[in-house]
């Protein structure tokens, strides 16, 4: 398996508190848990925690050197960086770099999807885990349903294509027959991919381990509505998911089963943190860290020969031997 694609985290900050990710009330983590702004140190003389903006830049272009050929920007929400439209056309235009995209919460995006295609972002996943408002507001904790449906049809018209969607199924919260089946409604009528997404607990802060629901429940619900699926194939993204057709959809319908499943063997990702750590899987316990090498000077040839063991070192990493006993996905980004 290639290691090709690099997930970068550009804040662990959200403007969201979602149940499965970082609920209210904030389970304890205060302001000095995140990490601290590049732009404003919490006090004078501090080094800043998170990488910045030229950080950013020069580690990806050494890890493009190393054969990075993908970027996501994650977060938190990555759209809260008020640099991020920069960032973007910065990092499209990086030598080897062949696919940017983004994870939002979508929040921003119909403000800033016409912008981002503009800079070079070529695609974009959006979360979003019920259409029926007071749903929504339950999970995320804030009722802003109607301005991200605006922002998957902003993103749609400004061509950031395949637009997919990604959908958590939470015992008790989004679970019905009616919360699933709209959720995948919208692939019949939009040219989108809808993917469920097996919720896997963090820690103890989020939903209890026994609130996922499995795909192949999800699966059945929908086939029950719409009939069976045939298969396909979506060239773009490569990741794990399998993706199914309605019939007469215009979009498809996607299945990520991590709880179910594993697919460590086919994974070609790593993760760079809003801290400037490199993680060669999400569930990994070992991160190495970048930052302190950059800002120690070490010449361009030291890091990519970092960076080199790390790609070479992804082969060994699987769930099972690898497992941190608790995280944030805030803090690592999804």
């Amino acid at each position: 398996m290639s290691i090709d694609c690099l997930r970068v985290s550009v804040t662990d900050r959200c403007n969201l508190r979602c149940v499965y990710c970082h609920p209210l009330p904030d389970c304890g983590l205060i302001e000095g848990e995140f990490v601290s702004r590049a732009s404003s140190p919490r006090f004078e003389g501090e080094t800043p925690s998170r990488l910045e903006f030229e950080e950013i830049l020069h580690i990806v272009r050494l890890f493009a050197e190393c054969g990075i050929k993908k970027l996501r920007l994650t977060g938190g929400e990555p759209l809260l960086r008020r640099d991020i439209v920069r960032l973007v056309r910065e990092l499209a235009a990086i030598a080897g770099i062949e696919e940017l995209s983004v994870t939002t919460n979508g929040v921003f995006l119909e403000k800033l999807a016409a912008e981002l295609k503009a800079a070079g972002l070529h695609r974009v996943n959006i979360s979003v885990d019920s259409i029926e408002r007071e749903t929504y507001e339950r999970i995320t904790g804030f009722d802003l349903l109607p301005g991200v449906l605006e922002g998957i049809y902003r993103a749609i018209d400004a061509g950031l294509t395949p637009v997919k969607i990604n959908c958590v199924i939470i015992k008790g919260l989004n679970d019905s027959e009616e919360q699933i089946t709209a959720l995948a409604g919208m692939s019949v009528d939009l040219p989108i991919s809808v993917r469920f997404i097996e919720y896997c607990p963090t820690n103890r802060c989020t939903r209890p381990a026994t609130d996922y629901v499995l795909n192949t429940a999800v699966r059945a619900v929908i086939e029950r509505k719409y009939g069976a699926f045939s298969r396909t194939v979506m060239s773009c993204g490569n990741g794990p998911a399998e993706y199914f057709k309605a019939p007469g959809s215009a979009g498809t319908i996607g299945f990520i089963s991590g709880r179910s499943s594993i697919f460590c063997s086919s994974c070609s990702r790593l993760r760079l943190t809003s801290g400037g750590k490199v993680m060669p899987c999400l569930y990994s316990a070992r991160a190495h860290d970048i930052k302190t090498l950059i800002r120690d000077g070490r010449s361009n040839r030291e890091i990519r020969s970092f960076l080199s063991r790390i790609i070479t070192e992804k082969a060994n990493y699987t769930k099972s031997n690898s497992l941190k006993e608790e995280f944030s996905m805030c803090k690592i980004g999804g």
